[in-house]
């Protein structure tokens, strides 16, 4: 199974976005810990690709490498592990770099013209990014009316409670990030995406034709 289609089947995930090497480690520990096995670590920072060597080295989780712009990052992610790319933004040349390197990747879209710019460019799973900004799970359905045909990670300041909504919206994933770990303990990260994903399962379970 790609990454594209364990974003589709585990339905939540989880971005860490910081600094802190050992913090970062931490954070991803205890998702994993509480069931979330798809991660994305972001590479602002370029000692994030030990953490993501760490990760694809000892947990069976997936990891992903998010926040990539360059060919640089995409080919030092690439080589500590990372199962995918994510970017924040729609470059074709990152495109094309995955798609001959035979790694998924993910683009970032904010309005609908972006978004099927980035399908047309042969990019499978989009971002729609920030969606609690752009007017939530109601952007997402307005959205994908006239184009369904796209697939959607819905992200950007999303809580854990609100992601029935956008599931229901028709997305086909949500990436949750400071709701899972931000200014709380270890175990309290754990407890959280215990929750999410048991509710992630009933739901799946619910809709299941």
């Amino acid at each position: 199974m790609n990454a594209i289609e364990k974003y589709k089947q585990v339905k939540v995930s989880a971005v860490v976005r910081t600094d802190d090497k050992e913090q970062s480690l931490k954070i991803a520990k205890a998702l994993i810990l509480g069931g979330i096995n798809l991660i994305e670590i972001t590479v602002e920072n370029p000692e994030m690709y030990d953490v993501i060597r760490v990760l694809c080295n000892t947990t069976d989780a997936s990891i992903v490498a998010g926040g990539v712009i360059t060919a640089r990052q995409a080919h030092e992610a690439i080589n500590a592990g990372a199962c995918a790319i994510v970017s924040p933004i729609f470059q074709p040349g990152l495109v094309k770099l995955c798609q001959a390197k035979d790694v998924p990747v993910v683009t970032t879209a904010t309005t609908p013209n972006e978004a099927y710019q980035a399908w047309k460019a042969g990019v499978h799973l989009i971002k729609i990014s920030p969606s609690h900004q752009m007017g939530g799970a109601s952007y997402i359905r307005d959205l994908l009316r006239p184009m369904p045909f796209l697939n959607i990670i819905a992200t950007g300041s999303i809580k854990l409670d609100e992601v029935k909504d956008y599931l229901d919206a028709g997305a086909d994933a949500v990436t949750i990030g400071r709701d899972f770990w931000f200014n709380v303990p270890f175990d309290t990260i754990t407890s959280r995406a215990k929750t999410i994903v048991a509710k992630v399962e009933a739901y799946t379970n619910n809709n299941k034709s």
